[in-house]
């Protein structure tokens, strides 16, 4: 995790704790966003390194999806793990003594990680 996205973390908590309960749903959504994306870069980036590492070969037919590895369900699994993780960690660090949502959040946080996973291993 880059210390720019711990910064947008800690922003969304410290938003979070500012605004109250009632806007648990904005920020919320707007983390779970914020997750969508980075996994979206970062499954555009596994595909282009696969797509460059792909023989060429001008008479075969395109693939109709995207080739995947036997390893790229590891490495989401792997890199939801580091990435739930320090999300729980930044949510719980903060010694705000609101405990119903940081549980909220630490819950939110699991729940879009287990969406994404679920997501991606019927896409196969």
């Amino acid at each position: 995790m880059t210390p720019d996205q711990r910064d947008e973390i800690t922003a969304s908590v410290a938003a979070h704790q500012e605004l109250g309960s009632r806007y648990d749903a904005a920020v919320a959504e707007g983390l779970v966003e914020r997750i969508g994306e980075e996994i979206d870069k970062r499954v555009d980036a596994r595909l282009r390194t696969m797509n460059q590492q792909a023989p060429a070969t001008p008479t075969a037919a395109p693939p109709a999806t995207p080739a995947r590895s036997a390893n790229s369900g590891l490495a989401l699994g792997v890199v939801s793990l580091i990435f739930g993780t320090g999300a729980t960690s930044v949510v719980l660090s903060n010694a705000a003594n609101n405990a119903i949502a940081q549980t909220l959040m630490v819950l939110l946080i699991w729940a879009a990680i287990a969406v994404i996973n679920v997501a991606n291993a019927r896409r196969r």
